[in-house]
């Protein structure tokens, strides 16, 4: 197990670099905006779930695999470019009559389908995995135990970091988005908004 002292320290840097948005702050803010402060928590969930198998497959030595292959990280890569792709696509085509039907149900499906697209978009974040790589390691002390024991527990530190940071933010742009999606005109913009922010997500992730 790590010392109180390194997991003092990996806290530490790693709020400094989750302070930083970045793309899974915009995918939840987008969440968040279009459907709500609950369903943007969805998302943040789900999120976080995806994150929590990068720090098992860190601790089982996966991430190395990825890292040392090119094939498999341009794989990996594309495929969540294509995730956010269909994302996009599926949200700016979606008429706004679609948001009303029968209200419970809709709204239940829809915090289910960002949960599951939280969990998919982070997996298929191949950066995040070499992330998680890099990162963890450099908190890693021989002297103190398993090294896979110790990067679980110290990544389970950061998903809690993680999820916190998130978690405001969903919050935050939820509370925005009960204010301005009253109008027909509203709701439309927040979808035009919202899938414009997947294809740029989509395009980050192939480009950079």
């Amino acid at each position: 197990m790590p010392s109180a002292t390194t997991v003092l320290s990996f806290c530490l840097a790693a709020l400094a670099v989750l302070l930083v948005p970045g793309p899974s702050v915009a995918f939840v803010v987008a969440c968040s905006i279009q459907h709500g402060r609950m369903a943007g928590l969805a998302s943040v969930l789900g999120l976080e779930l995806g994150a929590l198998l990068h720090v098992a497959g860190a601790a089982l030595g996966l991430g190395t695999l990825l890292a040392s292959s090119h094939e498999l990280f341009q794989a990996v890569r594309y495929a969540g470019a294509a995730y956010l792709l269909v994302l996009g696509v599926r949200t700016l085509h979606k008429r706004t009559g679609e948001e009303g039907g029968p209200k419970h149900r809709a709204v239940s499906s829809s915090r289910w389908r960002l949960l599951r697209d939280g969990i998919f978009v982070d997996v298929l974040n191949a950066k995040t995995a070499l992330f998680f790589v890099a990162f963890l390691p450099q908190f890693v002390r021989p002297a103190e135990g398993s090294g896979p024991a110790q990067i679980l527990v110290l990544g389970g530190c950061f998903v809690v970091l993680a999820a916190g940071c998130d978690a405001a933010y969903a919050i935050a742009a939820g509370g925005l988005a009960d204010r301005v999606r009253g109008s027909h005109g509203a709701r439309r913009r927040l979808r035009q908004a919202t899938g414009g922010v997947y294809l740029a997500l989509a395009g980050v992730a192939v480009l950079i």
